[in-house]
């Protein structure tokens, strides 16, 4: 068939006045089929498979008598396989192509339209929180992935976007805190993005059966109500997933940085400038004139957020010790055995066991104990013998970190015979000036070569030289 558009040109250059052989030549046809055009009707439109299929030109096709039954088919399961389709068209008789019966079933299956529900909310009502990541190519040629927690107000549309480190229950919770502190309240509901940080199973039709306990204690705390969305479909979270795809493509995606400081220093001023100076797309007021009405519907935070404990569940271990996140802390010694709860705070650990409890600072070394002068005091009262108190002694100046270690590998190995009295000496110290201070006199030593009590005591600022008094009277 010859196109619509060749058509339609043979038409305009009769109508113009050409003889039909001129025509002929101007268009490349045959003057028989000028004179044929000439006879019919004017071109309307320029879809040659429609006129095609109108005029019925060409071979009958094999597909055209399974129309009707394709179409019931995807009437009845939309979803349904191409693959499963054609072979049931198989069994009916179908002789065709494989190529044939696809395009039929593009033709009649539903377009697979996504719905969003935008849901504006009112004010005080929703916020959104998520994790991101994205990778950052730096100026200087190098590379890191950066991870970031997102929050926004429903309603006014404030962000806050904060860098972290990783996207633990724990620096969900507290970036969650610092946003809602940001806020200046909480809102009734907090929608996630269903991370495992925060619920642990769910139904599919998104109901949770199980929270995650650690997050579900600091909701309680902080006085918010979670929502999860459903996984199965995102859609129905209306504007909401598009939280992280909106700061990567507004700022992440549109900016060059130098290194991290720069990123953090241009991450600062961009809020500045959604959150105070630019309108939003969606409301097209400036969110910080929202957020002045927002905030009247925001409840306060019932606990500050240096006051926010995360709560985890702990065993005390048969050395009356308990163990998280790869770092110790010490218990009474009559606790050994009993469970407890470790509150999580942003600098400090408070362990409660029974009738026990125990405050530490938090971000000791890992690998290594936190112990109270009163609790070593109280493990050696518990220690029978003189050896086993010695070698105990010494187990706790190694907790003080490989600084300690490496001295008294020294120590035991230049002074075989004498290294028991002088860890004595060295334990007294501990005990008056704690890890912190003896770690530091230790890696002096460790530098200096001076593998002596003497030396420590001087790092320490000790008044009496070693010289001066008894091994039991020293250190008081």
């Amino acid at each position: 068939m010859l196109p619509l558009l060749k058509r339609h040109q043979i038409q305009v250059l009769l109508e113009a006045g050409h003889r039909q052989h001129e025509v002929a030549e101007l268009a490349k046809v045959s003057v028989r089929t000028v004179k044929r055009i000439a006879t019919e009707a004017e071109v309307e439109h320029v879809d040659d498979g429609a006129e095609r299929r109108l005029r019925a030109i060409g071979r009958p096709s094999k597909v055209a008598g399974y129309r009707q039954f394709v179409g019931e088919l995807l009437a009845e399961e939309p979803q349904l396989m191409s693959l499963e389709i054609l072979r049931r068209a198989k069994q009916r008789g179908y002789e065709g192509g494989k190529s044939a019966m696809y395009r039929l079933i593009a033709e009649l299956r539903p377009p697979d339209v996504e719905i969003l529900m935008r849901f504006e909310g009112l004010p005080g009502e929703f916020s959104q929180h998520d994790f991101g990541q994205v990778d950052v190519s730096y100026l200087d040629g190098s590379k890191e992935r950066v991870r970031f927690f997102g929050s926004r107000l429903k309603w006014s549309r404030w962000v806050q976007v904060t860098l972290v480190d990783d996207e633990t229950t724990e620096t969900l919770v507290r970036s969650l805190a610092d946003d809602f502190a940001a806020f200046g309240g909480v809102p009734l509901c907090a929608v996630f993005d269903r991370p495992k940080t925060v619920a642990l199973k769910w139904r599919k039709d998104g109901e949770v059966t199980e929270w995650n306990p650690i997050f579900a204690y600091a909701a309680l705390e902080l006085g918010f109500t979670a929502e999860v969305c459903w996984p199965y479909a995102a859609r129905q979270k209306g504007s909401v997933e598009n939280l992280v795809k909106w700061v990567k493509g507004s700022f992440f995606k549109q900016r060059r940085f130098h290194d991290r400081q720069d990123l953090q220093q241009q991450l600062t001023e961009w809020l500045e400038e959604v959150n105070n100076e630019r309108p939003c797309r969606a409301t097209a007021v400036i969110p910080a004139q929202r957020l002045s009405q927002e905030r009247a519907r925001l409840r306060p935070l019932r606990i500050s957020t240096e006051q926010l404990a995360l709560r985890v569940p702990v065993h005390v271990g048969p050395t009356a010790e308990v163990h998280h996140a790869g770092r110790g802390y010490s218990m009474p010694a009559e606790a050994a055995g009993i469970p407890g709860t470790l509150y999580l705070y942003r600098d400090t650990v408070r362990i409660v066991a029974g009738r026990f409890e125990a405050t530490h600072p938090r971000y000791v070394a890992k690998g290594t104990v936190a112990r109270l002068p009163e609790h070593r005091a109280a493990h050696l009262a518990a220690i029978s013998g003189t050896r086993g108190k010695r070698y105990l002694k010494r187990q706790q100046l190694f907790e003080t970190g490989e600084a300690a270690v490496q001295f008294l590998t020294e120590l035991v190995h230049r002074k075989p015979r004498r290294w028991s009295v002088e860890v004595e000496h060295l334990h007294q110290m501990l005990q008056r000036f704690d890890a912190e201070p003896m770690e530091r006199a230790f890696r002096a030593a460790l530098q200096a070569d001076a593998i002596t009590v003497d030396f420590v005591a001087q790092c320490l600022g000790c008044e009496q030289p070693l010289a001066a008094s008894g091994p039991q009277e020293r250190w008081r």
